[in-house]
């Protein structure tokens, strides 16, 4: 009998323990998921780092959706934020340079491709960079998952804090994301006998959706060899989810450790 009560005790208690890990649950760190006084309460208490992370639309092939670096895009900067510890982020900006529209080069020669005019990837850049500063941001990192756009976002960086410091805030252009991981990722396909240039939808990408994991996002029927026809670069067919997850850890890792050290020496 004691043990039969002492369940109706935990049941009636059942709907208040559903509840607190819901209620417990910490602040999301994207922006969009926020009212405004709550990330204007969230900076308050010292969530001063604001992530503004570029993807792009683009094709990959014709094994992998046009969303790639978005979804990369996505579960970096929620990584890194929840790594850095005091950092929210901005929606990701789903568009970046891909090519020429009407000359129809690069990316833009397939269907479905979007495509930003240099011009006008740096407008947006600047504008959501001033945006998060006049939101008293006082750490504004632009970052990106594509080729195209990165010395733009790093001009915007350079100028924007230039002019930010006065009022001790600072931009940053977290370059090492893209570059560094890629070089990282060759040297680490070299040391496996792979010397294969993994350019564009080979063995780093293709490996990072499959860690992701959305089934819809791969036809693995479709995986084939490079060409010029089929805009693959890089041999897909080696990808794995194991390699997906080393590629993103190396990009979330050194996203952060150039953040620290960039904050580390302007103190």
């Amino acid at each position: 009998m004691r043990k039969l009560h002492l369940l109706v005790a935990l049941l009636a208690l059942l709907p208040g323990l559903a509840a607190a890990p819901a209620a417990a649950q910490p602040r999301p760190v994207w922006i969009d998921d926020l009212t405004w006084v709550e990330v204007r309460d969230a900076i308050a208490s010292g969530k001063t780092t604001a992530i503004i992370f570029f993807g792009s639309s683009e094709q990959n092939g014709p094994h992998m959706a046009i969303g790639k670096h978005n979804f990369i895009a996505r579960y970096c900067a929620e990584q890194i934020a929840e790594r850095l510890g005091d950092a929210l982020v901005y929606p990701v900006v789903p568009f970046a340079i891909t090519g020429d529209a009407t000359a129809k080069t690069a990316h833009m020669r397939f269907s479905g491709t979007v495509t930003l005019p240099p011009d006008v990837f740096s407008g947006v850049a600047r504008a959501v960079a001033q945006s998060a500063l006049a939101a008293g941001f006082k750490l504004v990192a632009l970052m990106g998952d594509h080729g195209g756009g990165q010395e733009e976002m790093a001009r915007v960086a350079q100028a924007l804090d230039a002019q930010s410091k006065k009022n001790g805030a600072r931009v940053l252009h977290v370059g090492d994301l893209y570059a560094k991981a890629d070089a990282q990722f060759d040297a680490l396909m070299a040391k496996r006998g792979i010397t294969s240039k993994e350019l564009h939808a080979g063995i780093s990408d293709t490996s990072a959706i499959m860690f992701l994991g959305a089934a819809n996002w791969i036809r693995k029927d479709q995986i084939v060899a490079a060409s010029e026809a089929n805009g693959v670069q890089g041999t897909p067919s080696l990808a794995t989810a194991e390699l997906g997850k080393l590629y993103l850890d190396m990009k979330i890792d050194n996203a952060v450790n150039q953040i620290k050290a960039f904050r580390a020496g302007s103190r």
